[in-house]
């Protein structure tokens, strides 16, 4: 039986695959679905699923290990690798009692920064010796793949050690000759985050991929080894560089918040936020804010002025900074988005009405 369960996982993998989709969901009393360009599709020619068969799914993807934590914890995060051809990130959770599998398709080949379409501001990122690198954005629009491609452009242009921490690993960075790569999956390969991050200390690293900052823990050690000569990665979900700040400050209780902010004001380099919108002529195109740290950046997040993080961002083009609204205009001006999208994404589409003479 379980048989059957693996040729039909490998022919829907490769349907994914052929498809160009960027996930794939297989849940009891529906089809297999992907999402393709934003949008859910069902699996033509796929049968409708029932909960011994997302179980039997699951077995295949799964370890024995792996299978004694999900019924323990309920769900699970890991990785897949698909005959060389692809990985996956797996989370499988209960619902309902039965089992339902998410999958998100992470190709083999890393692109690079001009392959997704983003701004050449970004190689800056990937040049600063320390400091503190954020890719912010919602969940599913493209941040793993941005990061990804700054660490892959690092292990190809310089010398350095260089630790990810991940839940679970995606992209598999090769290295180089000059560059080591070491990458740490967490129940793997550490029991967490905040363990992995402090082991850094004892690991001569030039260079830290933290996957997300999820605990306030995490949080203050990444700043202190941002503060203490690493070059540091990581992602939240915030919509904005200007949200991004008051999401780590306020992550931490009041009588902590004053030296967390004097501990950005020092680390932080930069702040990237993106969006994926549907492009006029098919397909997706990344919107997106930069803000990059400047005296006048760190003395506002140093004074509590966060608010006043907007303004400088839209006034700042000569540093290399752009506002999501001034973004958003070029891709209208450019027919590259339709004015109904970019005023559904944009966060003030008042302003963006206004900046475009609508």
């Amino acid at each position: 039986m379980l048989n059957d369960y693996l040729l039909q996982l490998k022919e829907i993998l490769e349907i994914t695959i052929k498809e160009g989709a960027s996930d794939l969901h297989l849940s009891a009393n529906y089809p297999p679905m992907l999402r393709v360009v934003g949008r859910l599709v069902p699996i033509l020619n796929q049968k409708k699923l029932f909960a011994v068969d997302t179980w039997g799914l699951a077995q295949i993807l799964m370890t024995e290990e792996q299978k004694t934590r999900l019924l323990k914890e309920r769900e699970i995060d890991f990785s897949y690798e698909f005959e060389n051809r692809a990985r996956f990130r797996v989370n499988i959770f209960f619902q309902k009692g039965n089992i339902s599998i998410a999958l998100r398709l992470i190709p083999i080949k890393i692109k690079t920064i001009e392959e997704l379409n983003l701004p050449k501001t970004l190689h800056k990122f990937t040049k600063t010796n320390q400091g503190l690198v954020l890719i912010t954005g919602p969940a599913g629009h493209g941040k793993s793949t941005t990061l990804a491609a700054l660490i892959d452009e690092i292990t190809l242009t310089r010398a350095e050690h260089i630790i990810t921490i991940e839940d679970p690993i995606e992209y598999v960075f090769s290295g180089s000759s000059r560059c080591i790569v070491d990458q740490r999956e967490v129940y793997q390969d550490t029991q967490s985050f905040a363990r992995a991050l402090k082991a850094t200390f004892r690991q001569d690293p030039d260079i830290i991929m933290v996957g997300e900052m999820r605990d306030p823990e995490t949080m203050a050690t990444t700043l202190t080894i941002a503060e203490t000569g690493h070059l540091v990665f990581s992602t939240l979900h915030t919509n904005s560089a200007y949200q991004t700040i008051h999401r780590i400050v306020d992550s931490f209780p009041s009588d902590q918040q004053n030296q967390i902010r004097i501990q950005l004001a020092s680390s932080l380099f930069g702040v990237f936020s993106q969006r994926l919108i549907p492009r006029i002529n098919g397909g997706l195109v990344p919107a997106y804010e930069i803000m990059i740290s400047t005296p006048a950046v760190s003395n506002l997040i140093r004074e509590n002025k966060i608010h006043e993080l907007p303004l400088v961002i839209e006034t700042s083009s000569d540093k290399g900074m752009i506002s999501l609204n001034q973004n958003l205009i070029s891709l209208i001006k450019r027919n590259e988005i339709s004015l109904e999208s970019g005023l559904n994404y944009s966060l003030d589409p008042s302003g963006l009405k206004m900046l475009i003479g609508y």
